[in-house]
């Protein structure tokens, strides 16, 4: 099998039963890449956790408003209810409510 014209087409140096070095990952034998910008920030200049705490209370705050009025209502109205029949059923239990429903021990 002979070789390809990629394998043939590689650096200066001998390598391999086709004499012919492909270069390292990245660079095979092809010249440099050209008009490719590359950015880089140093690690020490990122700040992964920026405005984290500012943009959780606020976003939490967000967050709650809207919802507000889809639990809020129903807990008041849970809270009131529960506090009338806490307090009939205390009335009802006592002397005078038993007295006014008729029950006679």
């Amino acid at each position: 099998m002979r070789p390809s014209p990629f394998l043939r087409s590689g650096g200066g140096e001998e390598v391999g039963k086709y004499g012919k070095y492909l270069g390292g990952w990245g660079n095979l034998g092809s010249p440099p890449q050209k008009g490719v910008t590359t950015y880089a920030l140093s690690v020490n200049a990122q700040r992964p956790l920026a405005g984290t705490l500012h943009a959780a209370i606020f976003n939490t705050w967000r967050r709650f408003s809207h919802q507000v009025l889809f639990f809020a209502p129903p807990m008041i109205a849970g809270y009131l209810i529960m506090g009338w029949a806490i307090e009939r059923n205390e009335y009802l239990n006592s002397k005078p409510g038993r007295l006014e429903h008729g029950e006679d021990d």
